[in-house]
């Protein structure tokens, strides 16, 4: 595959991902899964393996290609996501980023003086992260319409999670601590961060994504008001610059802050299209909280790909009846799908999200 392929596709086979955001009838639910590109697939295993590591993987725009289609060829899935990382955005900005075996993300150079932040600045998208916008030109090509792709990014508050601790962590307390302490310098982070991310989101809408979604994987790590002060207030300055921007206005974005499902219609109030729900909070409720202001994400547990078939299939139902025959849901995970599932599970789940769509739908 190469970067010269013919232009792009605008004409899409498969809309219904792109309806059901917009809020409008579909003939069923459409579904794709968070991390559907991943270790559970033994394609994904041995592209990753000819790459050498994760890293040499995520910056080959043709492998990363190449791993994005891959679940698409093996399931019936109404979406595709571009492969890469959220902490690309600091890899860029000169953290050095690296992942060890079996220890997560790491920094050499992690964030947690003044001078530190003062020295971050929004990295050039076409130099820095020219490798994502290629992968997501390429990806786009090689899709010939077939579904539409879906760029994304972590959240300014989880990128500055991984950036102040310099790896995973529990809890994030060194953030945390600057945040009570050193308020402002936080905010500095968090601003030059929200900046970087809508910067990075508008050169994916350029280069061809089709949808926007930002992952707040730490949010609920936030009580109530903290959350609205350095989590929700960075999303919203994302959003309005989206919608500021030619290249992406009309592109719906979709929040997902895992174990905030409380704070539900505060993200509505963004203006984004839709919200991912993780599987803490029942759908109809979830519903009810947003008033059907926008479009909802999810929510099945991913541990349950892990039981019998019947069970799966019984699980899926339960979440569909949860929203009930009402426009605006994309069935998903409530989080990402882990390395253990069996490939032939995530088969049977989309299978039947499409068929008990149908149903719900008189088809």
């Amino acid at each position: 595959m190469a970067l010269t392929d013919p232009e792009m596709s605008d004409t899409l086979k498969n809309d219904r991902f792109l309806r059901a955001l917009r809020r409008e009838a579909t003939d069923t639910t459409p579904v794709w899964v968070m991390r559907q590109a991943g270790r559970y697939l033994p394609e994904y295993r041995a592209t990753r393996a000819r790459a050498g590591n994760f890293m040499g993987l995520a910056q080959n725009p043709e492998m990363a290609c190449e791993v994005t289609l891959q679940p698409l060829d093996r399931f019936e899935l109404d979406a595709a996501i571009l492969f890469s990382d959220i902490l690309t955005i600091p890899d860029a900005m000169g953290l050095g980023l690296s992942f060890a075996q079996g220890e997560g993300p790491q920094f050499a150079h992690p964030v947690r003086t003044k001078a530190d932040i003062e020295r971050l600045g929004v990295p050039d998208m076409e130099i820095e992260l020219r490798y994502v916008m290629d992968a997501v030109r390429l990806i786009r090509r090689e899709l010939h319409g077939r579904v539409p792709l879906i760029g994304f990014s972590g959240s300014p508050w989880t990128l500055a999670c991984y950036m102040v601790e310099g790896q995973g962590s529990r809890d994030f307390a060194r953030l945390k601590a600057m945040c009570w302490s050193e308020p402002a310098l936080a905010h500095r982070l968090l601003d030059t961060l929200a900046r970087s991310v809508a910067a990075y989101l508008i050169a994916q809408a350029a280069a061809g994504a089709q949808a926007l979604m930002v992952f707040d994987t730490w949010g609920g790590l936030l009580g109530p008001a903290p959350f609205r002060e350095f989590s929700l207030r960075y999303m919203a300055q994302v959003v309005d610059a989206l919608k500021a921007d030619a290249a992406s206005r009309d592109l719906p974005v979709i929040l997902f802050s895992k174990g905030a499902g409380r704070h539900l219609a505060a993200m509505a109030d963004t203006g984004c299209a839709g919200l991912g729900v993780d599987w803490t909070i029942d759908l109809a409720d979830a519903r009810e909280a947003v008033n059907g202001r926008v479009a909802l994400q999810g929510n099945l547990d991913p541990a349950i790909l892990l039981a019998t078939p019947e069970v799966i299939r019984r699980e899926v139902r339960r979440v569909l009846d949860s929203y009930g025959n009402h426009a605006g849901h994309v069935f998903n995970l409530g989080h990402g799908i882990t390395p253990e599932v069996d490939p032939e599970n995530v088969k049977v789940l989309v299978d039947e999200v499409h068929a008990y769509g149908r149903q719900l739908r008189g088809g």
